[in-house]
């Protein structure tokens, strides 16, 4: 999920741990989450929006979220399942499995 700083409280815990890789560390933290944010939608063609790819799942506290990046009508440039484990109603870990090209 992609917010704005104004918002991301209501969707993160302070506390969230977002792991965009098994080879680096937890990014974590409101203030880490909102500057990654802003950094790659910096490096984005402003036309670039995320689509579900289909519906989100939810299982107990866990939450599954597949979607597309790209200009919207063309083939995405990437796609991805996000995983979030939800905790006191808000995502307290978040792990990104980009797909492969």
């Amino acid at each position: 999920m992609w917010l704005d700083g104004s918002s991301i409280g209501s969707f993160y815990a302070p506390d969230i741990h977002f792991y965009e890789s098994n080879d680096g560390n937890a990014i974590v933290g409101h203030r880490a989450i909102n500057e990654l944010i802003s950094k790659l939608q910096s490096e984005w063609p402003i036309e670039f929006q995320f689509a579900l790819n289909k519906p989100s799942q939810v299982n107990q506290t866990t939450q599954v979220i597949s979607w597309n990046l790209g200009p919207k009508g063309a083939t995405p440039v990437a796609t991805e399942m996000d995983v979030a484990i939800i905790e006191n109603n808000l995502i307290k870990s978040l792990y990104l499995f980009l797909d492969a090209k």
